[in-house]
């Protein structure tokens, strides 16, 4: 049988489903990439079309969402439990917090990151850079409430909802938004970059880190 294989760029969504592979402990194949691939390794337009990243091959299944590919992974092979079961009372929690760590947190996370870092100076957004990222930290309020009396998001255990959301934080501190992060939230996000799977992920292809040439930023948000 085939392995499973992953197309990953450093420090971006594909992190969520190298972390689960990790975790899971499962023989995969990985193809490093640096980013935004469509730019810089154009032949990745004949695998994934939209030249995004993840993309994620398993036999004949092939899929582009990082959320999407660790369910299926989570589902597909239960090396370990990293879900929680249909028939538990907190099953439609932990689908929520899946869907809420991409929705909700990480896309106006990448309107700050593109017309911050992306953009040449004379296309910077200053105000979309400020409102979205006002957005983004107001929608943790949820993330707040839930971590006040948990270690882990849903079912007193490890889940993919905890890599998702995870991300999201992690995201938004190399940005350099974590400034604003309540203390739970970054006790939080400190205790899950301690995993070692997840400090095994984020070092593949750290010499391809999008977010090694900017410098660090003062958003100055509430001003």
């Amino acid at each position: 049988m085939s392995k499973p294989k992953l197309w990953h760029c450093n420090n971006t969504r594909s992190l969520r489903p190298l972390w689960a592979l990790e975790e899971m402990e499962l023989d995969y194949d990985l193809e490093l990439m640096p980013f935004p691939p469509r730019i810089y390794q154009k032949d990745f337009l004949d695998k994934n079309a939209l030249g995004t990243v993840p993309y994620f091959e398993d036999g004949t299944t092939t899929m582009t969402e990082s959320i999407g590919i660790c369910h299926y992974l989570a589902e597909r092979y239960r090396k370990t439990e990293l879900s929680v079961a249909v028939d538990h009372p907190e099953y439609g929690d932990y689908l929520n917090w899946l869907y809420h760590s991409d929705a909700t947190l990480t896309f106006p996370q990448t309107i700050v990151m593109r017309y911050h870092n992306l953009e040449p100076e004379e296309r910077k957004l200053h105000q979309a850079i400020k409102d979205y990222g006002k957005w983004y930290i107001a929608r943790l309020r949820k993330l707040d409430a839930q971590l006040s009396d948990r270690e882990f998001l849903c079912d007193s255990h490890f889940t993919i909802a905890d890599i998702s959301v995870t991300y999201a934080l992690y995201f938004g501190e190399l940005l350099g938004l974590s400034e604003y992060y309540s203390p739970q939230v970054l006790n939080y996000l400190s205790s899950m970059k301690q995993r070692p799977a997840f400090k095994r992920a984020a070092q593949i292809g750290k010499d391809l880190d999008p977010f090694k040439n900017f410098p660090p930023t003062k958003f100055h948000l509430f001003d």
